[in-house]
Protein backbone atom coordinates (compact mmCIF):
# COMPACT_ATOMS: atom_id res chain seq x y z
CA UNK A 1 0.00 0.00 0.00
CA UNK A 2 1.32 3.38 -0.94
CA UNK A 3 1.75 6.23 1.72
CA UNK A 4 -0.86 8.39 0.27
CA UNK A 5 -3.72 5.18 -0.24
CA UNK A 6 -2.69 4.77 3.87
CA UNK A 7 -3.10 8.52 4.71
CA UNK A 8 -6.59 8.31 2.37
CA UNK A 9 -8.42 10.82 0.26
CA UNK A 10 -9.31 13.57 2.36
CA UNK A 11 -5.58 13.54 3.37
CA UNK A 12 -3.84 13.69 0.22
CA UNK A 13 -6.73 16.24 -0.84
CA UNK A 14 -5.39 18.45 2.34
CA UNK A 15 -1.61 17.65 1.11
CA UNK A 16 -2.31 18.95 -2.44
CA UNK A 17 -4.38 22.01 -1.10
CA UNK A 18 -1.51 23.08 1.40
CA UNK A 19 0.82 23.68 -1.29
CA UNK A 20 -1.30 26.82 -2.29
CA UNK A 21 -0.56 29.58 0.65
CA UNK A 22 -3.53 31.12 1.92
CA UNK A 23 -2.37 34.53 0.25
CA UNK A 24 -2.44 32.94 -2.42
CA UNK A 25 -5.98 30.97 -2.23
CA UNK A 26 -7.22 34.18 -1.37
CA UNK A 27 -6.11 35.71 -4.47
CA UNK A 28 -7.87 33.46 -6.86
CA UNK A 29 -11.02 33.68 -4.53
CA UNK A 30 -11.32 37.85 -5.22
CA UNK A 31 -10.28 37.72 -8.75
CA UNK A 32 -13.11 35.24 -9.59
CA UNK A 33 -15.39 37.13 -7.85
CA UNK A 34 -14.76 40.14 -9.22
CA UNK A 35 -14.45 38.40 -12.55
CA UNK A 36 -18.41 36.93 -12.17
CA UNK A 37 -19.44 41.12 -10.84
CA UNK A 38 -17.67 42.48 -13.97
CA UNK A 39 -19.07 39.73 -16.76
CA UNK A 40 -21.50 37.72 -14.77
CA UNK A 41 -20.93 33.90 -13.58
CA UNK A 42 -21.21 32.12 -17.24
CA UNK A 43 -18.65 34.02 -19.05
CA UNK A 44 -16.37 33.27 -15.83
CA UNK A 45 -14.15 30.56 -16.96
CA UNK A 46 -11.54 28.57 -14.82
CA UNK A 47 -9.10 29.23 -17.66
CA UNK A 48 -9.61 33.00 -17.73
CA UNK A 49 -8.92 32.82 -14.10
CA UNK A 50 -6.07 31.45 -14.20
CA UNK A 51 -4.44 33.57 -17.02
CA UNK A 52 -5.45 36.46 -15.05
CA UNK A 53 -3.80 35.32 -11.60
CA UNK A 54 -0.80 33.71 -13.59
CA UNK A 55 -1.00 30.00 -12.37
CA UNK A 56 -2.24 27.02 -14.72
CA UNK A 57 -5.73 25.98 -15.22
CA UNK A 58 -4.35 22.25 -13.24
CA UNK A 59 -3.35 24.07 -10.44
CA UNK A 60 -7.31 25.54 -10.09
CA UNK A 61 -8.94 22.30 -11.29
CA UNK A 62 -6.28 19.91 -8.41
CA UNK A 63 -7.62 22.49 -6.14
CA UNK A 64 -11.43 22.53 -6.74
CA UNK A 65 -12.88 20.11 -8.80
CA UNK A 66 -15.52 22.59 -10.97
CA UNK A 67 -16.50 25.81 -11.46
CA UNK A 68 -19.15 25.78 -9.08
CA UNK A 69 -16.76 23.82 -6.66
CA UNK A 70 -14.23 27.07 -6.78
CA UNK A 71 -16.88 29.91 -6.55
CA UNK A 72 -18.71 28.45 -3.69
CA UNK A 73 -15.34 28.27 -1.91
CA UNK A 74 -14.45 31.75 -2.84
CA UNK A 75 -17.99 33.18 -1.26
CA UNK A 76 -17.34 31.18 1.68
CA UNK A 77 -13.75 32.81 1.95
CA UNK A 78 -15.44 36.05 1.91
CA UNK A 79 -18.36 35.40 4.41
CA UNK A 80 -18.78 38.53 7.11
CA UNK A 81 -21.26 39.46 9.50
CA UNK A 82 -21.56 43.33 8.91
CA UNK A 83 -23.80 43.62 11.37
CA UNK A 84 -21.92 42.15 14.45
CA UNK A 85 -21.17 44.64 17.33
CA UNK A 86 -24.08 46.68 16.59
CA UNK A 87 -25.82 47.37 20.30
CA UNK A 88 -26.77 50.73 21.58
CA UNK A 89 -29.44 49.85 23.90
CA UNK A 90 -31.99 50.94 21.48
CA UNK A 91 -33.91 48.84 18.73
CA UNK A 92 -34.52 52.02 16.47
CA UNK A 93 -30.77 53.11 16.62
CA UNK A 94 -29.88 49.57 16.44
CA UNK A 95 -31.76 49.33 12.97
CA UNK A 96 -30.79 52.32 11.92
CA UNK A 97 -26.97 51.42 12.03
CA UNK A 98 -28.24 47.98 10.41
CA UNK A 99 -29.02 49.85 7.81
CA UNK A 100 -25.98 52.16 7.46
CA UNK A 101 -23.88 49.43 7.43
CA UNK A 102 -25.74 47.26 4.49
CA UNK A 103 -25.80 50.36 2.59
CA UNK A 104 -21.97 50.60 3.02
CA UNK A 105 -21.80 47.05 1.50
CA UNK A 106 -25.26 47.04 -0.41
CA UNK A 107 -23.40 47.75 -4.12
CA UNK A 108 -20.75 44.85 -4.24
CA UNK A 109 -22.69 42.49 -2.87
CA UNK A 110 -26.21 43.45 -5.04
CA UNK A 111 -24.46 43.23 -7.94
CA UNK A 112 -22.53 39.66 -7.36
CA UNK A 113 -26.26 38.37 -6.31
CA UNK A 114 -27.13 39.63 -9.43
CA UNK A 115 -24.45 37.75 -11.54
CA UNK A 116 -24.99 34.42 -9.63
CA UNK A 117 -28.95 34.90 -9.95
CA UNK A 118 -29.36 32.09 -11.99
CA UNK A 119 -26.18 29.81 -11.66
CA UNK A 120 -27.47 29.54 -7.47
CA UNK A 121 -30.61 28.13 -8.60
CA UNK A 122 -29.01 25.28 -10.48
CA UNK A 123 -26.65 24.21 -8.41
CA UNK A 124 -27.24 23.27 -4.49
CA UNK A 125 -23.42 23.71 -3.18
CA UNK A 126 -22.89 27.26 -5.28
CA UNK A 127 -26.51 28.39 -3.35
CA UNK A 128 -25.73 27.07 0.32
CA UNK A 129 -22.40 28.91 -0.03
CA UNK A 130 -24.08 31.62 -1.32
CA UNK A 131 -26.35 31.86 1.78
CA UNK A 132 -23.48 30.69 4.18
CA UNK A 133 -21.68 33.96 3.19
CA UNK A 134 -23.84 36.88 2.28
CA UNK A 135 -27.38 35.89 3.81
CA UNK A 136 -27.48 33.68 6.96
CA UNK A 137 -25.40 35.50 8.85
CA UNK A 138 -26.54 38.98 8.34
CA UNK A 139 -30.49 37.75 8.92
CA UNK A 140 -28.86 35.62 12.17
CA UNK A 141 -27.39 38.95 13.64
CA UNK A 142 -30.35 41.14 12.59
CA UNK A 143 -32.94 38.70 14.65
CA UNK A 144 -30.49 38.92 17.48
CA UNK A 145 -31.15 43.02 17.00
CA UNK A 146 -34.72 42.38 17.30
CA UNK A 147 -34.45 39.96 20.00
CA UNK A 148 -32.82 42.02 22.43
CA UNK A 149 -35.55 44.88 21.84
CA UNK A 150 -37.94 42.32 22.95
CA UNK A 151 -36.08 41.62 25.83
CA UNK A 152 -36.30 45.07 26.60
CA UNK A 153 -39.78 45.52 26.14
CA UNK A 154 -39.55 47.89 22.93
CA UNK A 155 -41.69 45.55 21.28
CA UNK A 156 -43.59 42.84 22.15
CA UNK A 157 -42.32 39.24 21.12
CA UNK A 158 -45.50 38.21 19.49
CA UNK A 159 -45.48 41.60 17.08
CA UNK A 160 -46.34 40.71 13.75
CA UNK A 161 -44.16 42.82 11.92
CA UNK A 162 -41.07 41.33 13.53
CA UNK A 163 -40.92 37.57 11.35
CA UNK A 164 -40.43 40.42 8.40
CA UNK A 165 -37.61 42.50 9.11
CA UNK A 166 -34.83 41.04 7.54
CA UNK A 167 -36.57 40.86 4.71
CA UNK A 168 -37.92 44.78 4.38
CA UNK A 169 -34.32 45.35 4.96
CA UNK A 170 -32.56 42.81 2.41
CA UNK A 171 -35.71 43.05 0.03
CA UNK A 172 -35.18 46.67 -0.57
CA UNK A 173 -31.07 45.96 -0.63
CA UNK A 174 -32.11 43.71 -4.29
CA UNK A 175 -34.55 45.79 -5.59
CA UNK A 176 -34.08 49.49 -5.34
CA UNK A 177 -31.21 48.71 -8.32
CA UNK A 178 -33.69 47.29 -10.37
CA UNK A 179 -36.57 49.79 -9.69
CA UNK A 180 -34.76 53.40 -9.38
CA UNK A 181 -31.12 51.85 -10.89
CA UNK A 182 -29.36 52.90 -8.09
CA UNK A 183 -28.19 50.82 -5.23
CA UNK A 184 -29.63 51.57 -1.91
CA UNK A 185 -26.59 53.57 -0.19
CA UNK A 186 -26.80 54.13 3.69
CA UNK A 187 -29.01 57.25 4.10
CA UNK A 188 -31.45 55.48 1.35
CA UNK A 189 -31.91 52.92 3.89
CA UNK A 190 -32.16 54.93 6.80
CA UNK A 191 -34.94 56.55 5.41
CA UNK A 192 -36.48 53.32 4.76
CA UNK A 193 -36.29 51.86 8.31
CA UNK A 194 -37.55 55.17 9.62
CA UNK A 195 -40.45 55.32 7.15
CA UNK A 196 -41.51 51.66 6.50
CA UNK A 197 -39.37 49.12 9.46
CA UNK A 198 -39.75 51.57 12.60
CA UNK A 199 -43.60 52.35 11.96
CA UNK A 200 -44.59 48.74 11.31
CA UNK A 201 -43.28 47.63 14.63
CA UNK A 202 -44.60 50.15 16.53
CA UNK A 203 -42.02 52.46 17.24
CA UNK A 204 -41.94 55.89 16.83
CA UNK A 205 -39.37 57.57 15.13
CA UNK A 206 -37.29 59.58 18.25
CA UNK A 207 -34.60 61.90 17.60
CA UNK A 208 -31.85 61.19 15.24
CA UNK A 209 -28.09 61.20 16.87
CA UNK A 210 -25.36 62.93 15.21
CA UNK A 211 -24.19 61.13 11.59
CA UNK A 212 -20.98 59.27 13.22
CA UNK A 213 -20.10 59.13 8.74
Amino acid sequence: MTSQAAQGPETVAASRRSKLTPEREQEFFDAVLDRIRACGYDAVTMEGIAASTRCSKSTLYRQWKTKPQFVAAALRSHRRVRFAGIDTGSLAEDLRQAARAAGEWSAQDTVLLQALGHAVTQDPELRRALREALVDPEVAALKEILRRGVERGEVAAGHPALEYVPAQMFGVLRIRPVLEGEHADPEYLVRFVEAAVLPALGLTRGPRPPSTG
